[in-house]
């Protein structure tokens, strides 16, 4: 048997609140408002309705108290609600965060539409806003030229400015037609060429009298026309699109004259001040040129005096070129005779004599060396003399020996064996030599 689960009343309200409020997301509804009641807590209960339904609804006081009108039975308004269940009753309701009267709150919607897709565009940017001239040369007024704005604005302009010229561009200021025309007007006021102003306006109304300046048409033709405009639409707390892309916002029209206009009192005031103070500068110069003028003429001098000092200047000028020329010249002097001696330095001439110096002292030095070898070479060679004497035959000899040599092949005869009677032999005396022939030859 399958095993059956059983809500409590509770748990089925609390699970169909849930369900509804995590269901749906925030949604705007448009009834009329019936059974309204406002207790002490100040929060607002009422049932919205339509030919065939209703449902209760519920704003608490801190979302009612931004509503800036008094909602009452009959109404029909629009409100942003959630969708939500009264679990102490299991009663189906809407809690509402905002509500707004029906009529005008289509237009709010489309008003805020069309706000928020231009301003994306860059249409309100404060980057492309011309600045107003100071001082226009003429201005021109784009409204009804039967209304009451232009009244205002030109008893403005002939109280502040009278000397300024101003050129009416008259148009309807609401109606179906009006956004056209006014576009006609503003092209018109820029083939004039007339105006380096514009000023385009109209009184107060509801927002359906004030609908034909939230036109996007206007609005662009607004942001492409190349005169400055000032908006000034309704009364100070009435906005519209052609305030946001406008160069300047004003509040009310009579507002876009001040702003306009140069005050002719507060011109006339600061014309006043500026002569004042060109006087006082005035003044001051002069007073200024007067004192430079008292020292000039304590520092002017007699030309006789001027003549004493230019001469003594002149005197002291030719002094100081005498000193300049004369250590000029010593300076090329010095100059000159280093070169002289470079040159003579560097002269054939002089190498000549330096290498015929130098030979010379070579010479004596190679003279000298000689000698001294020349010496040291006979002492040695004397004494090497003397040592071979002492060893030498001839020395013998001179004692009485003498030396037998073979006449044949001079071989010295050392031994009786090496010859035989008959041969010839030469004897070397110690003074002379004598040619033998032996006769004898004896061994022992």
């Amino acid at each position: 048997m399958t095993q059956r689960f059983i809500y409590n009343i509770s748990q089925l309200t609390n699970e169909a609140k849930e369900l509804l409020e995590g269901t749906f997301p925030l949604i705007w509804v448009e009834g009329e408002i019936s059974n309204l009641s406002s207790p002490s807590s100040g929060h607002w209960y009422f049932t919205l309705k339509d030919s065939r339904s209703q449902v209760r609804c519920a704003m608490f006081r801190m979302r009612n108290m931004h509503i800036s009108f008094r909602p009452k039975n009959g109404d029909q308004v629009l409100i942003r609600a959630r969708v939500s269940l009264y679990t102490p009753r299991g009663d189906f309701q809407l809690i509402t965060e905002h509500m707004e009267e029906a009529g005008d709150g289509a237009l709010r919607r489309a008003f805020d539409e069309l706000k928020q897709r231009l301003n994306n565009e860059g249409l309100f940017s404060s980057e492309h806003k011309q600045a107003l001239p100071t001082q226009p040369k003429n201005i021109g007024i784009i409204t009804s030229s039967s209304g009451a704005a232009v009244r205002d604005i030109l008893h403005i302009l002939k109280r502040r400015s009278p000397a300024t010229p101003v050129t009416l561009y008259p148009t309807a200021v609401q109606g179906e037609q009006a956004p056209k025309q006014l576009i006609e007007m503003i092209q018109h006021a820029i083939e004039d060429q007339r105006c380096d102003a514009l000023i385009i306006t109209r009184g107060g109304g509801s927002i359906e009298d004030l609908w034909a300046f939230n036109d996007e048409a206007l609005a662009r033709a607004i942001y492409h026309c190349p005169i400055p405009i000032i908006s000034a639409v309704g009364h100070e707390i009435d906005y519209t699109i052609s305030d946001f892309v406008a160069d300047q916002r004003a509040p009310t029209p009579s507002a876009a004259a001040e702003i306009i206009s140069p005050d002719q009192h507060a011109l006339t005031q600061h014309f006043q001040r500026l002569v004042q103070q060109l006087q006082r500068n005035i003044q001051k110069n002069i007073a200024e040129k007067t004192q430079q003028l008292s020292w000039i003429k304590q520092r002017i001098q007699h030309p006789r005096q001027q003549l004493l000092e230019q001469s003594q200047r002149l005197d002291e000028i030719e002094r100081r070129l005498v000193n300049a020329y004369q250590q000029q010249l010593d300076r090329r002097q010095q100059k000159v005779a280093l070169f002289i001696a470079q040159i003579l330095q560097n002269s054939p001439q002089h190498h000549l004599k330096n290498h015929t110096l130098r030979f010379q002292q070579l010479e004596q030095r190679l003279h000298h060396s000689c000698q001294q070898q020349l010496k040291q070479r006979k002492q040695v060679l004397a004494q090497q003399a003397h040592q071979l004497q002492a060893i030498s035959p001839l020395a013998t000899l001179s004692r009485g020996y003498a030396i037998a040599k073979e006449s044949a092949n001079g071989h010295i005869v050392r031994s009786a064996s090496q010859v035989k009677a008959g041969d010839k032999i030469n004897l070397q005396l110690d003074k002379g030599r004598l040619d033998l022939i032996i006769e004898h030859c004896h061994e022992d």
